[in-house]
Parts: structure tokens; C-alpha cells; sequence
């Protein structure tokens, strides 16, 4: 009785994760960025790294903000991918989609200010930056 209860809860638990991370990869999809954008992301990878690490050590900025910048920093340091890099696109860009979808976030909540005045790459760059986070054309600096 006891043997059929243990299979049973693991059996459970397996097909939870699964789900859990078939989900995952489905909002994966649905908020990777269209179009070129994908490539401009990755492009842009090195100078975002900069900018999350900037960004998660700015004491102005709320703390609910360099929390997420944190995790976010935390989870590209991690050596396991989430996506296996054998399933098409996704798994060699679901770094550059997450950060996308984390700047997303931080943008809408911190401000595009405060994201310039961290930003370590170009002007063109930061236009690019910009549109990935869905705030289309950046303001004049």
C-alpha cells in the first residue's frame, strides 16, 4: 500500500513540472520578440548585461525593481537552460527573451530615465533597447 502511494505522488509530481514547464515554454513563445527584434536582442546582450547589473545596484530605484534585476541576474548566471538549446529558436534565444520580458517590467516601473542614465551602450543602441521593451521611440536626450 505504502509502495503504490510513493509511485503515485511521484508520478504526480513529474507530470506537475512537465506541465509547469511545457507552460513556461508556451509564454516563452508568445513573448518572444517579433519580427528582427530577436536578433537585435541578442545583439544587444553584452551592453543589457551591463545595464541589469547597473540597474540591480541603483539605490533609486524601488526595491521591487533591483529584486527582479537580481533574479534576473541570478538566473543568466545559472549554467542549466530553462529551453534546451536543441529545440528550434527558442533554445538558444530564451536568455534574450526573458531579459526582454524582465526589462519589459523594469522599464514600465522604474522609468525609461533611469534606464538611460544606466545605459552603457550607444545612443542607437539604446533606441533599439527602446522598442524590445515596447516603449517605442526613446525621448531626446
Amino acid at each position: 500500500m505504502t509502495g503504490s502511494w510513493g509511485w503515485d505522488l511521484l508520478i504526480g509530481i513529474t507530470a506537475t513540472l512537465l506541465i509547469t514547464w511545457l507552460a513556461l515554454i508556451g509564454a516563452l513563445a508568445i513573448l518572444r520578440p517579433r519580427g528582427g527584434l530577436l536578433r537585435e536582442a541578442l545583439r544587444l546582450l553584452p551592453d543589457v548585461l551591463r545595464l541589469v547589473r547597473r540597474l540591480a545596484a541603483d539605490p533609486a530605484l524601488p526595491r521591487g525593481v533591483r529584486v527582479r534585476l537580481a533574479l534576473l541576474l541570478a538566473y543568466l548566471a545559472f549554467p542549466i537552460d530553462l529551453v534546451p538549446d536543441f529545440i528550434p529558436i527558442l533554445g538558444y534565444a530564451d536568455d534574450a527573451i526573458i531579459v526582454t520580458a524582465v526589462l519589459r517590467s523594469v522599464v514600465r516601473r522604474a522609468g525609461l530615465a533611469a534606464v538611460r542614465r544606466n545605459w552603457p551602450g550607444t545612443d542607437d543602441g539604446f533606441a533599439a533597447l527602446a522598442t524590445l521593451t515596447g516603449l517605442g521611440k526613446p525621448p531626446d536626450q
